[in-house]
Parts: structure tokens; C-alpha cells; sequence
């Protein structure tokens, strides 16, 4: 969601930028960034290394030579600037919608993050007009379609520089313009790239990385809500919090497990819905009693896929790499997505388990033989359906997050006449990702309708968390006494959670 609050400036040094950091540039069209000043040093330094090489002459794949299976086609020091434009203009062959704004930021801040390093030899002058086309708001039109994840992302990047050189289209103050009249509107002038900038501007997993710092921050936060709804569905079903017990948990202690298992007890501290251990039953269904072991695996993948994630940002993924150090210029394959191919798939798996274990419970709140509640949580059953239809949406959606959950990162397909023979597919499986995120909060939105319906149907105190939970939705959603258009209940129950309203 894009906001527009100002924010301080970020500052980038390719080695502390954070996920925090790159989703709040990338929905504040406020924010801006800047390089440090030893930054800027090294870009120069490693400027002037490319220099020499075209200076020279010698022979360096993507500056003096063809590109892909045309790395041996030695290219003259007349020709450099034309091959690094043909390159952008040829590569730029996307498809598909667009992407999200607020993706386009995402990708941008992290491109200029990784050439800050001082390691790809761009010149000072163009990578700081990628940087005031995001403090300007200038934000190039990008295709969804067309990555292999390998030799980064080709494609996406393509179109972001297109921008930059005055063609493709670009969003400016919300108008969808001619990259060159877009970048007139915001007072920059196109430049024309010179040896090795157009590889080291679309040689990266800048298009996958982006996708998964907005996919990891919008986890956390379907993370953190599903314990509070989940809580709440404890209260609802009279449920056994003794298997939060941390001594339960110490003898098994996964890290997450724990960390859940805290949580819940936390949100149900001071309750009087919930039961002791043989008072109305011995034991849970596993969709209660295993909450902690089932959430706690979410939270560990989400933790490693965090730290994962978080090296990338601060990477340098384009190739060659110079060393201005040693002075070597290595050719090798950094650009390479499998890192976080694997990881983006792994999260989806993990996310999407949040939404079949909330389903199930949801399921348990409207069926009358499991709950012990009037059926489909409707005190006229028979004229109303109540809540009977929300739990075939959730039944659907878990359903469709099954599909999306098969891992892209298990194919690949060979390109450039089989000189690029394993690719990555990263931007498939984080382009998944955010769509299982995203049904991952509708289907925690229907729970937490049903749970706060289901407790109007009891008494006593509730959770010191719940009780807080419950309020926040009933301050916008009342109690439903009679059948109402139930799709816009569930829509204002899946915003609070994407809001982070639960969170805070």
C-alpha cells in the first residue's frame, strides 16, 4: 500500500541495508535514499578499473566482448557504448502486467545498493540517476513475465534501464508516460551507458530479492496475527492452554515452537473462556493442541528465509566482478537466483501451512458436532446460513495455495543455445509467494471473523491479547445476528490483518 508520510533518508552502502528498510522506501513515494560518501569512492574506483580495460583493449567478458553465447565475439573500443545499449534494448522483452509499484522501488533501491559496493564498475553519474528517479518518483513500467532467475533478471532489469536511456514507459505522479517525457517531467535528463554499465544494471536478483523483502515483511505480519486469531479460537472452542506449557516445550525446543507457544500463552493471559486439562476433555484437536509445533515451523522457515533474504540485499549479484584490490576481474555466477529460488518456494510452503491449519479451525468453530456452538455461528439457523459459506471460501483458497505451493525452483530450463544451462526460475517462485502471502490472509480474515462471532456466543473475560483482538474487529464489523453480504466483512477483516492492526 503506497504511503506517503515522510520518512528519513536511507542511506545505502551496499553491507547494511535492511528488509525494513527497502519495504518502507518502497510504499513511501516519500522516502528517500542517498549513497555514503564512502560509497561514492568506490564506485569511482572501480570505475576507473573498467576504463583502463577499454583502454587497453584487453579482453573482458561483457565489456569488450559480445554477451551469453557471444562471449567470444571481441567487440572494438569504438563499439562498447553501442553494445551495452543494444544490450538493454534486446533484453528489454518482458510480458505480462506490470508490476506493482511499490516492487519497482523495491527492485531500484536494491540495484542501486549492490552497485554502491564498488565492485561492477558503473560510472558515478548513472547510478546516481537511478537514484533521483527514486527519490523523484520516477518508476519505470515492468513487466511480470520473463525471468528465468539466471543470469539474474534480465528482463525486469531491462525495462528499468530503458527508463534511463529515455525510452520504455514510466509512472510519474500517477501518469503513465514515455520514459523520456517522465523523466523531463521530474527534471533528469536520459544518458547514454558506456562500457559494462548496461550488464552491471540488469546482471542481479534484484527483481526476485525485491518480491521477497515485501513477501517476508507482509509474513511477519500474517505470522504474528495468526497467533493472536488462533488464541481467540481457543477461547471461542473452550480449549486446553496447557499445552502451551514451556516446560512442554523445553524438551523440544525448536526455537519457534517456543517462541509460539509464549506468544499464545501471552494473548490468552487472565482468560476465563478457556478449560484445564480433564475438565471438559483430556485433549485438544491438533488444530489447537498442535498450534505451537504447526506456527512454530512457520516462524523458524520465516526466520531463515529473513537471514537469507537479508545477505542478498547487501550482495553483489552481477558479473564480471572487479576487484580493485588485487585488480582481478572475475567472471563467475553470482547473478545466480537458486539462493533465493529455494528459499522463496520453502516460505510458500510454510505460509501456506498458517492458512490450512487456520481453515481447519474455522472449520471447528462453524460445525455444531465439533463445536458445541449454535451451527454455522448463526442464532437462527435454518431461515440464515451464518457462516456456513465463509468456510467453503477458506476450503477454496487453501485449496488454490496447494497449486501455487508446487516449487518453481525444481525446473529449469537451458537458454542462450544452452551456454546458460541451469537457471534458477527465483522470480517464478517469489511471484508465488506473494500470492500465497496474500490468500494466507484472507483465510486468517474469515478465522477471525468466526472466532469473534463464535465468542459473542459465551461468557466470561477474555486473553489479555485476545481481548484486544476482539475489540479492534468489532470496532468495524458488528456481530452477525442476520444473513448480510458477507464478502465485504471478510474484505475489512483481511485489510486489518494486512495492516498489521493485530501486530501492533
Amino acid at each position: 500500500m503506497e504511503k506517503t508520510a515522510m520518512m528519513q533518508t536511507v542511506f545505502l552502502n551496499g553491507e547494511q541495508l535492511t528488509i525494513e528498510q527497502v519495504t518502507e522506501v518502497a510504499r513511501n513515494v516519500g522516502a528517500t535514499i542517498d549513497l555514503t560518501e564512502e560509497a561514492r569512492e568506490r564506485v569511482k574506483v572501480s570505475r576507473s578499473m573498467v576504463e583502463k580495460m577499454v583502454e587497453e583493449q584487453r579482453v573482458v567478458y561483457g565489456i569488450t566482448t559480445g554477451f551469453g553465447k557471444f562471449s567470444d565475439v571481441v567487440i572494438s573500443k569504438e563499439d562498447v557504448s553501442d553494445l551495452q545499449e543494444n544490450l538493454i534494448i534486446s533484453h528489454a522483452c518482458g510480458m505480462g502486467q506490470p508490476y506493482p509499484q511499490e516492487v519497482v522501488r523495491a527492485m531500484m533501491v536494491l540495484r542501486i545498493n549492490a552497485l554502491s559496493k564498488g565492485f561492477s564498475g558503473i560510472r558515478p553519474e548513472t547510478l546516481e540517476l537511478l537514484l533521483a528517479m527514486v527519490n523523484k518518483g520516477v518508476h519505470p513500467i515492468i513487466p511480470q513475465q520473463g525471468s528465468l532467475g539466471a543470469s539474474g533478471d534480465l528482463a525486469p532489469l531491462a525495462h528499468m534501464v530503458l527508463v534511463m536511456l529515455g525510452r520504455g514507459e514510466a509512472e510519474y505522479k500517477g501518469q503513465r508516460l514515455p520514459g523520456k517525457d517522465a523523466l523531463q517531467a521530474a527534471g533528469l535528463s536520459p544518458i547514454r551507458l558506456q562500457a559494462k554499465e548496461g550488464l552491471a544494471l540488469i546482471n542481479g536478483t534484484q527483481a526476485m530479492t525485491a518480491l521477497l523483502c515485501l513477501a517476508l515483511y507482509d509474513a511477519r505480519i500474517a505470522m504474528e496475527s495468526a497467533e493472536v486469531i488462533a488464541a481467540m479460537t481457543v477461547e471461542a472452542l473452550r480449549g486446553i492452554p496447557k499445552a502451551f506449557d514451556p516446560q512442554l516445550h523445553a524438551v523440544r525446543p525448536h526455537p519457534g515452537q517456543q517462541e509460539s507457544a509464549r506468544i499464545l500463552l501471552s494473548h490468552l493471559e487472565g482468560s476465563e473462556r478457556t478449560t484445564a486439562q480433564g475438565q471438559l476433555r483430556v485433549q485438544d484437536p491438533y488444530s489447537l493442541r498442535c498450534l505451537p509445533q504447526v506456527h512454530g515451523a512457520t516462524r523458524d522457515t520465516l526466520n531463515y528465509v529473513w537471514q537469507t533474504v537479508s545477505r542478498e540485499c547487501n550482495s553483489v549479484t552481477d558479473n564480471p566482478i572487479l576487484f580493485p584490490e588485487t585488480g582481478d576481474v572475475i567472471s563467475g555466477g553470482n547473478f545466480h537466483g537458486q539462493p533465493m529460488a529455494l528459499v522463496a518456494d520453502f516460505l510458500a510452503i510454510a505460509m501456506a501451512e498458517l492458512a490450512n491449519i487456520s481453515e481447519r479451525r474455522t472449520e471447528r468453530l462453524v460445525n455444531p458436532q465439533l463445536s458445541g456452538l449454535p451451527a454455522f455461528l448463526t442464532p437462527n439457523g435454518g431461515l440464515h446460513s451464518g457462516f456456513m459459506i465463509t468456510q467453503y471460501v477458506a476450503a477454496s483458497i487453501v485449496s488454490e495455495n496447494k497449486v501455487l505451493c508446487h516449487p518453481a525452483s525444481v525446473d529449469s530450463i537451458p537458454s542462450s543455445a544452452n551456454q546458460e544451462d541451469h537457471v534458477s526460475m527465483g522470480t517464478t517462485a517469489a511471484r508465488k509467494l506473494r500470492s500465497v502471502i496474500d490468500n494466507v490472509c484472507k483465510v486468517l480474515g474469515i478465522e477471525y471473523l468466526a472466532a469473534a462471532q463464535a465468542i459473542d456466543f459465551g461468557t466470561g473475560a477474555l486473553g489479555k491479547g485476545t481481548a484486544k483482538a476482539y475489540e479492534k474487529l468489532r470496532q468495524v464489523i458488528p456481530r452477525l445476528v442476520e444473513d448480510r453480504e458477507m464478502h465485504l466483512d471478510m474484505a475489512k477483516a483481511e485489510q486489518l490483518i494486512k495492516d498489521g492492526v493485530l501486530v501492533r
